[in-house]
């Protein structure tokens, strides 16, 4: 992998403050049983589907394989995963999300585990694993990153990536361009929304990934949530 841009490290930088200070609260509410407002709501049953839908994507029994949960947030899917078996490195840049994963997490998942980490998801130290997730996390880079992103993980799986993009939808556009409206200390870190098409074609033509097959995508829409799933296979 080349070495990080200024792009990656200054949204990277944005991430971390807004994930550990300004969005905590909210988002410790959001990914609870906790009542929230109707728009919170239908980005939480978006945010549920889109879970199981990476989960169905995976083996039913993972047991003896190796997931990293790349943003891992409040630690959902990672539990899950482990449930099914699976070893799994959670892995958030911000202390705070990680330490509510880590206190949410249960102490039976029968023979899988979690183990949580605060950090950079593209740390070469962590690793391959044989499915890599990336849920909701890459959202926040523009195109170019995106890819780079994407083949960074890939090359980190030996089976399977499956990660998040937001599609270029007619809402989407609007409501990224309404957000640049507000003061820059009001903003949450932008999402970066790009066609379908066009970033099938990035990826297929990225040098990092040739010999890798695309292979399922899905969109889930739920109210305010719009994301798309895409997974990377090893041949």
């Amino acid at each position: 992998m080349n070495a990080a841009s200024p792009t990656y490290l200054r949204r990277r930088e944005e991430l971390e403050d807004y994930f550990d200070r300004t969005a905590v609260e909210a988002w410790k509410r959001l990914t609870s049983d906790a009542p929230v407002s109707g728009i919170r709501a239908t980005v939480r049953a978006g945010r549920d589907r889109m879970r199981t839908t990476l989960l169905d994507w995976l083996p039913d029994d993972l047991s003896g394989r190796f997931v990293l949960d790349a943003g891992c947030g409040t630690g959902a899917f990672a539990v899950e995963a482990a449930r099914r078996g699976a070893a799994v490195t959670a892995i958030d840049l911000s202390p705070s999300l990680v330490e509510m994963a880590r206190q949410r997490c249960p102490t039976d998942l029968g023979g899988g585990s979690v183990a949580f980490r605060t950090g950079d998801m593209t740390d070469a130290t962590l690793g391959r694993f044989d499915h890599v997730v990336a849920m909701d996390s890459l959202i926040h880079y523009p195109e170019g990153e995106l890819v780079r992103l994407v083949t960074t993980l890939a090359e980190r799986a030996t089976t399977s990536l499956v990660f998040t993009f937001a599609p270029r939808t007619a809402m989407l556009s609007l409501m990224h361009a309404v957000g640049r409206t507000f003061p820059r200390s009001d903003r949450a870190p932008a999402i970066e929304p790009i066609k379908p098409d066009r970033l099938r074609r990035l990826l297929a033509e990225a040098t990092g990934l040739r010999g890798y097959a695309l292979a399922r995508q899905q969109r889930v829409v739920s109210g305010f949530y719009t994301s798309e799933a895409l997974e990377v296979r090893r041949p």
